[in-house]
C-alpha cells in the first residue's frame, strides 16, 4: 500500500513539475479545410515575407494568394512561381494576373504533371500540403496545408525548386488561333 502512495505522488508530483514548465516553441502551424483557414495562413504568410518567395503549384486560381505574391514583389520580395502545364490551358489561372502584374511565371511541362502544392519563404518557413491555391481548394475540398519553420527542411525544398526550375519554361499567353490569310487573287497562304 505505501509504494501505491510513493508511485501516486510520483506520478502527480512529476505531472505537476512538467505542467509548470513552459511549452516548448512550436515551429508549425496545421489547417484543413473546407472553410479551415489555409488561404489566410498562406496570405499572412505572404504579409511577412521579407526576401524571397518560391512557389510550385499544380491548380493556382485562388485571387488572395495571387494578390499577396504581387504585393509582396510590390515591397521588394523577389517572387518566383512554377506552375504545371494545365494551367497554359485555363480558362481562369493566376498565372495570368501574375504576368499582368509583371512576374515572370514559368511553366513545368517535363512531367505528367507537376502536383506540388509548396512555398519557400525566405529561406525558412515551408508551406505544403495537398491544399491547392484554389477556390475550391478553401471552400469545397477536404484539404490539408501544413507550415513548417525549419531552414533545414526549406534548403531540401529550395533545391527541389531549383531543380524544376532548370527544366521549367516561361509562361506565355496562349497561342492564338491561325487563320486563314487569303491573297487578293483568293489563294490561300
Amino acid at each position: 500500500m505505501r509504494l501505491y502512495w510513493v508511485l501516486a505522488f510520483w506520478l502527480v508530483g512529476g505531472g505537476l513539475v512538467q505542467a509548470a514548465e513552459p511549452a516548448p516553441a512550436r515551429n508549425w502551424a496545421v489547417y484543413f479545410s473546407p472553410r479551415g483557414g489555409c488561404t489566410e495562413a498562406v496570405v499572412a504568410a505572404l504579409g511577412q515575407a521579407k526576401s524571397t518567395v518560391l512557389v510550385q503549384a499544380y491548380s493556382f486560381t485562388s485571387a488572395p494568394i495571387a494578390k499577396a505574391l504581387v504585393e509582396a514583389a510590390k515591397r521588394g520580395v523577389k517572387v518566383q512561381t512554377i506552375l504545371d502545364k494545365s494551367q497554359k490551358g485555363e480558362k481562369y489561372t493566376s498565372a495570368t494576373y501574375l504576368t499582368n502584374s509583371g512576374l515572370r511565371p514559368m511553366i513545368d511541362s517535363a512531367h505528367a504533371i507537376a502536383h506540388n502544392k509548396v512555398m519557400v519563404i525566405d529561406g525558412q518557413l515551408v508551406i505544403t500540403g495537398s491544399f491547392n491555391f484554389t477556390k475550391s481548394a478553401e471552400e469545397n475540398n477536404a484539404e490539408n496545408l501544413f507550415i513548417i519553420r525549419d531552414s533545414v527542411l526549406a534548403a531540401r525544398y529550395t533545391e527541389n525548386w531549383q531543380n524544376h526550375l532548370a527544366h521549367s519554361k516561361p509562361y506565355g499567353a496562349k497561342t492564338p488561333v491561325k487563320r486563314k490569310v487569303t491573297s487578293p487573287r483568293g489563294a490561300v497562304r
